[in-house]
């Protein structure tokens, strides 16, 4: 018996991908990202599969292919046994192997996906390791706005109006993310006056619609929309500022970005990835929440989303995917079930977010009584009492 055999046949079949049979049913819930992969398609087109000759099961040795035994770097005498050197070998292939298997583990989630040339199946696992990057060579620094005239709850006011203004021009939900990217990164490095903070939120909106919309509304509809406080030239003058200030880079990753890969890595269904959105979206109008990376607020919106609608922990795949375990993401989960505590218990006026979410055409989310749960406030509390 090889190496390879003694460690499958030590692992239990529910954590052994090479003894496992079909998986269970599928959820009836629909996908979030259902219309995009083709995971599912492609398990029912195996079960599809009519009566066929059985073939001879192939070992498991077989599956993972030869396992190449490396000579440990030790220098031996004649004198050695040669019993100690064939079982170092030994010791180091039954390592090796097991490590194999635990890859193996970990569903790639793209391999259905190469026939879709929109979804990048061959190097989606690149740009992600790449936007990982750029998401940390565009950072925002924790309290950045300390020692400013322009205070956090000036910035919430702000964001919360910007909201608004968002839902008013019926534009992208990535727009909405990239205004408010853009707007903290700026102040990071130019601070302004409170009299012009309208101005620069209005302004980094201008940005980013330029950026994400097919149609961007006119410099026009933005001096309008701030009742005529600023006009026109100002709003063109500041955009110039706020592009030379940030060196023209606009490319920040969004949580949104993240959030869709999570999602799909989880085969979430459309309640469970609204609700995320909704917990993303709050954390906008939270100063501090400003220094976590898009990533990690995604992974943690996603983590609190499955544990409050079905109990669900943070699975290997999705650690293995995200790059954060359970652990990590508590924090940020805390904080966020603060901000749901706030506005459903009345603490906060900022309540666009809510208002928003409570609409049909986002499934009344914001209402769920999963919000008002004891699991929420709970972590809530547990921020507030370290």
């Amino acid at each position: 018996m090889s190496s390879v055999e003694v460690v499958t046949q030590q692992l239990p079949a529910a954590e052994n991908p090479l003894r496992m049979g079909k998986g269970a049913a599928a959820d009836p819930s629909r996908a979030a990202l259902g219309e995009i992969t083709n995971r599912k398609a492609a398990a029912a087109a195996n079960r599809n599969v009519g009566p066929s000759k059985k073939q001879p099961k192939p070992s498991c040795a077989q599956k993972l292919g030869p396992v190449q035994l490396v000579a440990p770097l030790v220098q031996t005498s004649a004198a050695d046994p040669a019993p100690i050197l064939t079982s170092m070998k030994a010791e180091q292939g039954l390592s090796q192997a097991f490590s194999e298997v635990l890859m193996l583990a970990v569903q790639d989630v793209d391999e259905q996906d190469a026939d879709q040339p929109q979804l990048c199946a061959q190097y989606v696992k690149d740009i992600y390791k790449y936007l990982h990057v750029l998401e940390e060579q565009q950072a925002i620094r924790a309290n950045y706005m300390q020692g400013y005239s322009v205070t956090e709850h000036m910035r919430a006011v702000l964001v919360d109006w910007l909201v608004q203004v968002h839902s008013r021009f019926q534009l992208l939900q990535e727009t909405l993310y990239l205004t408010v990217a853009i707007l903290d990164r700026f102040l990071q490095v130019h601070p302004v006056s409170r009299r012009k903070l309208q101005l620069v939120g209005v302004t980094a909106m201008l940005v980013a619609c330029k950026y994400e919309e097919m149609y961007s509304p006119q410099v026009a509809d933005f001096a309008y929309i701030t009742d005529n406080a600023f006009t026109k030239f100002q709003i063109v003058k500041m955009e110039q500022v706020i592009l030379m200030s940030l060196g023209f880079q606009l490319g920040r990753p969004l949580p949104l970005h993240f959030l869709r890969r999570a999602s799909k890595v989880a085969s979430a269904d459309m309640e469970k990835h609204t609700l995320a959105k909704y917990l993303l979206e709050l954390t906008l109008l939270d100063y501090h929440m400003v220094h976590y990376r898009p990533s990690e607020v995604a992974a943690a919106a996603l983590c609190l989303s499955q544990l409050l609608l079905n109990g669900l922990p943070w699975s290997l795949e999705q650690q293995h995917y995200s790059n954060y375990d359970e652990q990590h993401l508590k924090p940020i989960m805390q904080l966020m079930a603060k901000n749901v505590v706030l506005v459903n218990e009345g603490r906060s006026k900022f309540l666009a977010v809510k208002k928003k979410y409570s609409s049909s055409k986002l499934m009344k989310i914001s209402l769920i009584p999963q919000l008002n749960s004891s699991t929420i406030k709970m972590m809530a509390e547990a921020l507030q009492n370290p």
